[in-house]
């Protein structure tokens, strides 16, 4: 299990992603419109200007059922020790362990 520390610090930077989600991707439109070096500057500047937490860069993927942070398999959201537990245990549909 994560700390509760780690868990509550990634769904802040969830939440400022979501909420600096459109300035974020408008600024870096227009930097790309842009062809004078000073004016990209400005917009550069702006988007500078917003919270470093707000990047969607710094979001951790982590497990649901735990909160683990390595391991994670998309598919489910789950961590590998937490998904064999549960396919051992027959728990998620359609999922099969392999045998040869």
């Amino acid at each position: 299990m994560a700390k509760k520390s780690w868990i509550q610090r990634e769904k802040k930077r969830e939440k400022l992603e979501q909420k600096y989600h459109v300035i974020r991707r408008s600024s870096k439109k227009e930097i790309s419109k842009v062809n004078l070096l000073k004016e990209q500057w400005k917009i550069h500047g702006k988007l500078q200007s917003t919270p470093r937490n707000s990047s969607p860069t710094r979001l951790r993927r982590r497990c649901f059922s735990t909160g683990r942070a390595r391991a994670i398999y998309r598919d489910f959201g789950l961590s590998g020790h937490r998904l064999y537990e549960m396919i051992n245990r027959c728990l998620l549909p359609g999922v099969t362990r392999s045998s040869w």
